[in-house]
């Protein structure tokens, strides 16, 4: 590593401290994706456009922008793909969510980019991917899921779909197969002295989520339809059940001696040999309902505290950092008034943290300009230097 990668590490921690990211701003699996790389340590330097391109919140609370530096670039000035290729220069690696060919009509292509930086790390985030019929077309996580498969599989089967928020596509099967591909493509750059090209696109990550699935439907352990398998509901020992307050308890006992746990603190042993017959699944689920709602959530909680039965509490977004357990891990952290998912995972020798709340647009021109020895924006470009 070199004497200043040495001292980013000393300086902000985690495993990645020294890899210097360029992140063309947008928003959603892109920011998410960079900010995971910010949270291990990498020094992301966000190129927010004139007028801003994130959430429709207030800056200050874009958690997705934490860890991150900002600096204004506007491309479709005469000199703005030239302030872009400056960064590119001194980059390990680059994020952008355009359109396929949008980053090219800019001048910050992947050629483009190499040309000045042959081992750079060309991260692309897409919904539909670089090529393909539907490659130029618009859309957000509820259609690249829908379309692979994966969104027909939640919900129960007399009902629509139920949407998973953005979490499976825009992240799971975006951000999160963008920052494997960047890390594996920047292992092979530091093997090889060669970047490349990464194209994630969220139907491929979703697609890929479900390997499992496709090999249990091929096998015949798995219908074609929501609310009929083992882990989608249709199972009456994996799923959720109301309370006798309006409030959920979900239950995930798919092994016997974890089902034996559960139907005895349940005190529904006589219906217990239900689990092994198919025939007699709607009697089980008749019972299990029926008697979670004899009780609270948190009656039930008490119940089953120190078990094995496999059972826990449904808690809503404000209750989850309070959970004893969450809380002792230190899951969840409070930074600049907002209470946030701590960076994860956890590294025992580079240990990582939230260095700093959302990066405000163009806040740190200054700053990064020194760092990576750019110039501000201010001088006259040399086109190459």
């Amino acid at each position: 590593m070199t004497e200043a990668g040495t001292e980013a590490r000393e300086q902000h921690g985690g495993p990645l401290a020294g890899v210097r990211v360029v992140e063309l701003a947008g928003i959603g699996p892109g920011p998410f994706a960079a900010m995971l790389l910010a949270d291990l340590g990498a020094d992301v330097v966000r190129v927010d456009r004139p007028g801003g391109a994130g959430l429709a919140i207030n800056p200050e609370y874009d958690i997705t922008n934490r860890n991150k530096r900002s600096v204004i670039v506007d491309l479709k000035a005469a000199d703005g793909a030239e302030r872009v290729l400056r960064l590119v220069e001194r980059a390990d690696v680059l994020i952008e969510g355009y359109r396929p060919g949008v980053a090219e009509r800019l001048g910050v292509g992947p050629a483009d980019c190499h040309a000045r930086n042959a081992r750079l790390v060309y991260g692309r985030m897409t919904g539909w991917g670089q090529e393909g019929p539907l490659s130029q077309r618009a859309g957000h996580d509820i259609a690249y899921i829908a379309l692979t498969g994966t969104l027909g599989m939640i919900g129960k089967p007399d009902e629509p779909p139920t949407v998973p928020a953005n979490l499976v596509g825009d992240y799971a099967g975006g951000s999160l197969y963008l920052v494997v591909g960047i890390l594996a493509a920047l292992h092979h750059a530091r093997d090889t002295g060669a970047g490349q090209v990464v194209d994630a696109a969220i139907v491929d990550g979703a697609s890929h989520l479900s390997a499992m699935i496709h090999g249990m439907l091929a096998a015949g352990g798995w219908q074609d339809r929501r609310g009929a398998n083992l882990l989608d509901g249709g199972c009456p020992f994996y799923g959720t059940y109301e309370t006798a307050d309006g409030q959920y308890m979900a239950v995930g006992a798919l092994e016997q001696q974890f089902y034996d746990e559960f139907v005895e603190l349940l005190g529904l042993s006589e219906v217990a040999p239900a689990r092994k017959d198919l025939t007699r699944w709607g009697e089980l689920r008749e019972a299990v309902t029926a008697r979670f709602k004899q009780h609270t959530r948190d009656e039930w909680t008490a119940r089953f505290e120190g078990s094995d039965a496999c059972v826990a509490p449904v808690l809503s977004l404000r209750e989850a950092p309070a959970h004893p357990h969450l809380a002792a891990r230190g899951t969840f952290v409070d930074h600049g008034g907002i209470t946030q998912p701590a960076p994860a995972p956890r590294f025992s020798g580079t240990p990582t943290t939230v260095r700093s709340g959302p990066a405000r647009p163009g806040a740190d021109t200054a700053d990064v300009a020194r760092d990576w020895a750019v110039p501000t924006g201010n001088e006259p470009p040399t086109k190459g230097s």
